[in-house]
């Protein structure tokens, strides 16, 4: 057999575990809270990895490793910025989102959680909550499907429509029926898989080359400079890649596997298997950058495929160094990492469709089986959106997701952190924080960032100033409200117990106490 019919039986593995998992997971579906939240099951090790998975994308195993390989360590500040902030996010806000969220409620969206936390009657919140999450979802939902097409493109030589229809249409089908609890199980496995390749592809590059030193002398001989931290910087760029860190307070995509887990003091053990997953594949991505520059400077009769981005280099590595069919099985690690998040992004815009806008408009009530259905036919506009947008080739891959994590962390970023340490949050200071966030980010881009007058990433103002109305507005609306600030003491009360590691039944015996 050739070696493109290799790699093709192994995404054609890969394609069929996806559906048979997505078809596994519909069976776990009885009702749309089951379909949007997996009715809070979620192991720590499913919502680690499945939290991963969804958060990094194809930018962990091409974007990064191609940025570090022309430009040196200086371009993993981002990537530094992203560990810091998902390590708090686990830390402070997974066990008392989880722990507000039932409280509140019982709330399965971040939406609704908001709404029931600040006692919103008119559901206003819930309305511009669920636009905001649609508006830069469908970017980010199309920015998957851009990819998608973009890696048959260059791997396969196939048509681009023909590669992008392909992965959209196969995430669609097991996210359709499998629903959060499909998701998050492909998430898992596609999660381990990213992991596999980003250990498997650098040790083997290696070995082949003679050990650790001869890399290191290599990559000193092409670029001197290529392993200072700081070379090349400036304090705005620094600043602008480490607040990409900012950005994980507010996405929805990712904090709803927080409300999903079993228990509170899951967290705990989540947070621990999510950072070593992310530590060893964020590592692996740099080391494929430096051992390709070690690789190629001395191999000079191999080149990479994409010299002007270098983002092929851990696909040409992979294909260099293995056997077709491993080599194929890498390659569905890309795919993974795109498919993983775009069926992530798919559930929550469906859950803000049915239960943040169709919930609050529609006042019919719907049986368990009309709404599971509701639910998917949600997944399914979404995703035919998407899928309009991404028909054009030319849409920068990284230009939509930079400004759709930008858009959630900036509305949703100070909103969350606030709802759950601040007990004077108040519903007009929520609602105009999350407008301010979104519309400066929006803003932001296109009149400066396009224009190049300030190199600054709009995560940076949108995500302060969001914060800063956040609260003036809060302070000069604030009305003591028995109710609200009950379950607040409520909710911090059994995330200290949770915290000081009470087992669950203790925990709500204490706080019945």
């Amino acid at each position: 057999m050739s070696d493109s019919t290799f790699q093709v039986i192994a995404l054609a593995i890969y394609f069929i575990a996806m559906i048979v998992i997505g078809l596994w997971a519909n069976s776990k579906n009885n009702d749309l809270d089951d379909y949007v939240l997996g009715g809070r099951q979620l192991s720590p090790t499913v919502a680690a990895l499945s939290a991963g998975a969804a958060d990094m994308s194809g930018w962990l195993l091409m974007g990064l490793p191609g940025a570090v390989y022309l430009a040196g360590l200086s371009k993993s500040w981002i990537a530094i910025g992203l560990t810091i902030g998902a390590w708090v996010n686990w830390k402070y806000i997974a066990p008392r989102l989880r722990t507000y969220t039932e409280v509140a409620g019982d709330a399965v969206t971040v939406p609704v959680f908001l709404s029931n936390r600040l006692h919103d009657k008119y559901n206003i919140l819930r309305i511009f909550a669920g636009i905001i999450i649609l508006v830069f979802f469908t970017f980010y939902v199309s920015s998957g499907m851009v990819a998608g097409g973009k890696f048959f493109e260059s791997s396969f030589h196939q048509d681009y429509l023909t590669g992008m229809l392909l992965v959209a249409g196969i995430t669609m089908f097991y996210t359709f029926f499998g629903g959060f609890m499909g998701a998050s199980y492909t998430d898992m496995v596609q999660g381990l898989l990213m992991l596999a390749a980003l250990i498997a592809v650098p040790i083997v590059a290696i070995t082949n080359m003679g050990g650790l030193d001869h890399v290191t002398d290599a990559v000193a001989n092409v670029r001197p400079d290529a392993l200072g931290l700081f070379a090349g910087t400036t304090f705005i760029g620094i600043a602008s890649a480490l607040a990409w860190g900012l950005g994980y307070f507010g996405q929805p995509h990712i904090i709803v596997r927080f409300m999903a887990l079993r228990t509170p003091e899951d967290a705990k053990a989540g947070r621990r298997i999510g950072m070593s997953w992310m530590l060893l594949t964020v590592v692996g991505s740099i080391s494929t950058a430096f051992v390709g520059v070690a690789y190629f400077a001395t191999h000079p009769d191999i080149s990479l495929t994409d010299k002007e981005s270098a983002e092929t280099v851990f696909l040409d590595l992979a294909q260099i160094l293995f056997h077709p069919f491993i080599a194929g099985m890498i390659l569905a690690a890309v795919l993974a990492a795109i498919m993983s998040t775009l069926s992530s992004q798919l559930v929550v815009c469906s859950s803000a469709l049915v239960e943040d806008l169709y919930g609050v408009f529609v006042k019919k009530k719907l049986s368990a089986n009309q709404s599971l259905w509701l639910g998917r036919a949600g997944v399914a506009i979404v995703a035919v959106i998407a899928t309009l947008m991404a028909l054009d080739k030319n849409n920068s891959i990284l230009s939509l997701v930079e400004f759709a994590w930008a858009g959630f962390g900036s509305a949703f970023g100070p909103i969350v952190i606030l709802s759950l340490y601040w007990r004077k949050l108040t519903l007009p200071g929520a609602v105009s924080g999350m407008i301010v966030g979104a519309v400066v980010t929006f803003f932001w881009r296109q009149v400066f960032n396009l224009t190049e007058t300030i190199d600054v990433y709009e995560m940076i103002p949108g995500f302060f100033l969001a914060f800063l109305v956040t609260v003036v507005v809060s302070l000069s609306t604030y009305q003591k409200n028995d109710k609200i600030e009950q379950e607040f003491e409520e909710a911090a009360n059994l995330a200290k117990l949770t915290t000081a590691g009470l087992p669950a039944k203790e925990e709500e015996q204490a706080a019945k106490a």
